[in-house]
C-alpha cells in the first residue's frame, strides 16, 4: 500500500466537491484594524478584513499590547510546562480570578483553546456525574460534539433552539442526572438561544446547564459577560464556557462555575492535566482586555452599530443577507463553488477578504460568506463593501433576493 496515495485521494475528493481549503497569507497592521497586508501571488497588497473574530480589535489595543510586552520582558515567553509539573504562573492565577468575577462564579479554569475547554470540560463533567444524560442542540459546535462523544455517556440531540422539543427529552428521564449543553449565540446563523426558557426546563427537570458563550463574551452584557448576563440569567447557568481568542483578542479558552466543579475538572480532565499552560504574557494580555471591556462600552456600541448598518444596506440592496439580531451577518450563497468564486472576486478585484464557509462547518446547500463587522468598520468601509458585493453578485450571476429582507 502506498500510504501517501490515501491522502492525495482525500484531497482530490475535497477539490472535486469544491471544499478544498485555501489559506491566504496576511499580516495584520497594529493600530490600523481592520486593514492587513496580503502576500498575494503578485506581491504585498493592502486589504480590508471583514471576517475576523477579533470583533472589538482588542488584539491591537494599547493596554493589551503593553500588558503582554511588560510580562514577556519580566517572565519570558513560555509557561515552562504543564501546571502540574512546572507550577502555575501568577498571571494565569490572576486571569482565572478575573474570569470568575466576570461571570459571577466562584472559580474559573483556563485551557489552551476554546475547543479544548469544551472537549475537556464537557467530557469530564459528564463522566464524573455518572449515568449522565446529555441533552445537546443539533447545531452545537464541533468542540461540544467531541466533548460529548469523549464523555462516553448517553446523549439525545434536540432540535435547534426548540424548547418544545427539549422538554419531552428531559421528561422521559425524570430520575436520571442530566446536563443541557447549548450555545448562547450560534456563530453561523447569528441566532440566540432561549436561555431563560432552557433554565426554566433545567429547574423543572433537575438538570445542570452548560452554556457556550464563545461568540458573546466581551460583546454583550453591561460588563461583556455575554448573553446570559445581558438577559439576567447568568446566576441560573451552572457552567459558562468562553474564549479569550475572539472579542478579548488573545488566545485560550475557559470554563467558570462552582469551586467544587472547577476543582474537579482541574484534577480529572486529561485535556487540562497533560497540556502546557498558557504563557504568562498571553494571560496578562487577556486580563487587560477583560478589565478594559468590563468598564468600557464604547467598543460594543460601535460594533453593534456597524453590524446593524451593514445589515440594513445589504437588505435594501436585495443581497441575500440572513436576518439576525446579533453581530453575525451571514450572506447566503448556497453553493460551494459560487461561494468560493465570490470570495475570490472580492479579494482579487476589491481588496476585501471574506472567507467562504462551507461543509462541514455548515450543511451542504447552505454555503455562505459570514461577515463580521468590527468596531472599526465605519460608514466608508460599509459603503465600499456594499459596492463590491453588488459588483460581485452580478458577475457570477449569484441570486439577489426577490425583495429586501428585514434586517433586525
Amino acid at each position: 500500500m502506498i500510504y501517501d496515495d490515501v491522502f492525495a485521494k482525500a484531497l482530490t475528493r475535497l477539490r472535486d466537491e469544491q471544499r478544498y481549503r485555501i489559506f491566504i497569507e496576511i499580516e495584520r497592521i497594529a493600530g490600523r484594524c481592520p486593514y492587513a497586508i496580503w502576500n498575494s501571488p503578485r506581491g504585498p497588497r493592502e486589504i480590508v478584513i471583514w471576517c475576523s473574530n477579533d470583533y472589538l480589535g482588542m488584539s491591537q489595543h494599547p493596554d493589551v499590547i503593553s500588558a503582554m510586552s511588560e510580562t514577556a520582558s519580566r517572565t519570558g515567553t513560555g509557561a515552562g510546562g504543564t501546571r502540574n509539573i512546572a507550577g502555575t504562573n501568577s498571571p494565569l492565577v490572576e486571569l482565572e480570578r478575573e474570569l470568575a468575577d466576570l461571570h459571577s462564579k466562584a472559580a474559573g479554569l483556563v485551557f489552551t483553546s476554546g475547543y479544548v475547554s469544551n472537549q475537556a470540560g464537557i467530557s469530564t463533567i459528564a463522566r464524573l456525574i455518572g449515568d449522565c444524560l446529555i441533552l445537546s442542540d443539533e447545531l452545537n459546535h464541533n468542540s461540544i460534539i467531541e466533548g460529548i462523544r469523549q464523555s462516553g455517556v448517553d446523549r439525545k440531540i434536540g432540535q435547534h433552539n426548540d424548547v418544545a422539543d427539549l422538554e419531552p427529552l428531559l421528561a422521559a428521564e425524570p430520575a436520571r442526572p442530566k446536563l443541557i449543553v447549548f450555545e448562547s449565540l450560534y456563530s453561523m446563523d447569528g441566532d440566540l438561544a432561549p436561555v431563560g426558557q432552557i433554565c426554566d426546563l433545567a429547574t423543572r427537570y433537575g438538570a445542570m446547564t452548560y452554556c457556550d458563550e464563545v461568540h458573546a463574551v466581551g460583546l454583550y452584557g453591561a460588563r461583556g459577560a455575554g448573553i446570559a448576563a445581558r438577559d439576567g440569567t447568568i446566576h441560573r447557568i451552572d457552567v459558562i464556557e468562553g474564549t479569550l481568542a475572539k472579542a478579548f483578542g488573545c488566545l485560550g479558552g475557559y470554563i467558570a462555575g462552582s469551586s467544587n466543579l472547577i476543582d474537579a475538572v482541574r484534577c480529572y480532565a486529561p485535556g487540562f492535566i497533560f497540556t502546557t499552560a498558557l504563557p504568562p504574557p498571553l494571560c496578562s494580555a487577556a486580563t487587560a482586555a477583560i478589565r478594559h471591556l468590563k468598564t468600557s462600552d464604547q467598543e460594543r456600541r460601535l460594533q453593534q452599530a456597524s453590524a446593524a448598518r451593514l445589515k440594513q444596506v445589504m437588505s435594501a440592496a436585495r443581497l441575500p443577507v440572513m436576518p439576525t439580531s446579533t453581530h453575525i451577518v451571514p450572506l447566503m450563497v448556497c453553493d460551494a463553488g459560487l461561494c468560493k468564486q465570490a470570495s475570490d472576486l472580492l479579494l482579487r478585484d476589491h481588496g476585501i477578504y471574506i472567507q467562504p464557509i462551507n461543509y462541514p462547518t455548515v450543511p451542504k446547500g447552505t454555503e455562505r460568506l459570514r461577515i463580521t463587522p468590527t468596531s472599526f468598520h465605519g460608514q466608508a468601509l460599509i459603503d465600499q463593501l456594499l459596492d463590491a458585493l453588488i459588483d460581485v453578485w452580478r458577475r457570477p450571476e449569484l441570486p439577489f433576493a426577490r425583495s429586501p429582507l428585514a434586517a433586525e
